[in-house]
C-alpha cells in the first residue's frame, strides 16, 4: 500500500490558474491531472468555469462528465457509466473510493444502519459494515478495503478507526463535498430547522436562567430575614445578660458596711463576754496596785 501525500490549497489554486487560460484538450488534459492529483477532493470553483462548462457540449463530453462524477458521485456511479466515461488509473480509482466511503458516511450520519445489518447495535453511530464498502468500492477483500480506508486516514479525508472484530469502521469526521445546485433547497431547510432547534434550546435556558434568578432572589430574601432574627436574638441575649449581671452586682461601700454589721440573728454574746473580760483584767490590776 502506498499512502498519499497530501496536497496544499496552493497546489490546487495552481490548477485553477491553468484551467481559466485552458481550451478543448488541453482543458481536458488538465482535468484529468486534476482528478489525479493527490490531495486535491474539491472540484465545485473547476465546475463552475465558463470555459469548462462549455466541455459538456463539446467532443470532451465525457471528460466533463467524469468530473461531475468525482464532485457529486461515487465509485457506483462510475461503474453504472463506464462504458460512456473515460478509463480510470489507479489513483483515480482510490480517489473516486475515497470519495465514495465519504458519502457513505455522511448518510450514515443521517440514516443510521440498523441493528440487524451489522448484528451489534450502532444506531445513532456513524459505522459503515464492512460488507457495505466492499460492495460499495467493489473490493475484493478486507485487505483491500482496509488498506483503502487508511490511504484516506493519511490523506485527511476521513478520520475513525477500524474495527476489525465487528467488520465495520466507525467514522470519527469526514470531509464535505461538492453541492450541486438543486440540493441548496434541502440545505436550506436542514439549516431552517436548525435554527428553530437553536431558538427553542435558547428559549428554555433563558427560562431556567429566569427560574434560578427567582430561586435566587428567594434564597437572598431567607438569608436576610434570617440574620435579622439572628441579630435581633443577639441583642436580646445582650440586654438580658446585662439585666442579670446589673442585678448581681454590689456597691463596694455597701459591701464593706455588710461585712462591717453583723448579720440579723448572729449571736451578740461573744463581744460582751471580751468586754467583761476585759473589765475583769482592769479590776484585778486596781487591786494589785492598792495591796502594793
Amino acid at each position: 500500500m502506498s499512502a498519499e501525500v497530501k496536497v496544499t490549497g496552493q497546489n490546487q489554486e495552481q490548477f485553477l490558474l491553468l484551467a481559466k487560460s485552458a481550451k478543448g484538450a488541453a482543458l481536458a488534459t488538465l482535468i484529468h491531472q486534476v482528478l489525479e492529483a493527490p490531495g486535491v477532493y474539491v472540484f465545485g470553483e473547476l465546475l463552475d468555469m465558463p470555459n469548462v462548462r462549455e466541455l459538456a457540449e463539446s467532443d470532451f463530453a465525457s471528460t466533463f462528465r467524469l468530473l461531475t462524477v468525482f464532485a457529486y458521485g461515487t465509485y457506483a456511479d462510475y461503474l453504472a457509466e463506464a462504458r460512456n466515461l473515460p478509463p480510470l488509473t489507479e489513483a483515480q480509482k482510490n480517489k473516486l473510493r475515497h470519495l465514495s466511503v465519504v458519502t457513505l458516511a455522511a448518510k450514515v450520519k443521517n440514516q443510521p444502519f440498523r441493528e440487524k445489518d451489522l448484528g451489534v447495535g450502532v444506531e445513532g453511530r456513524q459505522c459503515i459494515p464492512y460488507a457495505v464498502l466492499l460492495e460499495a468500492l467493489a473490493l475484493r477483500n478486507v485487505r483491500q478495503l482496509e488498506d483503502l480506508v487508511i490511504e484516506a486516514v493519511y490523506a485527511d479525508v476521513l478520520r475513525g478507526s477500524l474495527d476489525q472484530r465487528n467488520q465495520r469502521l466507525e467514522v470519527d469526521y469526514s470531509i464535505g463535498r461538492d453541492i450541486q445546485r438543486q440540493d441548496l433547497s434541502a440545505i436550506a431547510r436542514t439549516l431552517q430547522e436548525w435554527c428553530v432547534g437553536c431558538e427553542v434550546v435558547l428559549s428554555g435556558i433563558e427560562e431556567q436562567v429566569s427560574r434560578a434568578n427567582q430561586h435566587k432572589e428567594q434564597q437572598l430574601g431567607l438569608k436576610q430575614q434570617i440574620e435579622s432574627e439572628v441579630a435581633n436574638l443577639k441583642k436580646t441575649i445582650k440586654v438580658t445578660t446585662a439585666a442579670a449581671a446589673a442585678a448581681t452586682s454590689q456597691d463596694p461601700e455597701q459591701h464593706l458596711t455588710e461585712l462591717r454589721e453583723p448579720a440579723p440573728g448572729t449571736n451578740q454574746r461573744q463581744p460582751s463576754k471580751k468586754a467583761s473580760k476585759g473589765k475583769g483584767l482592769r479590776g484585778s490590776a486596781k487591786i494589785w496596785s492598792k495591796s502594793n
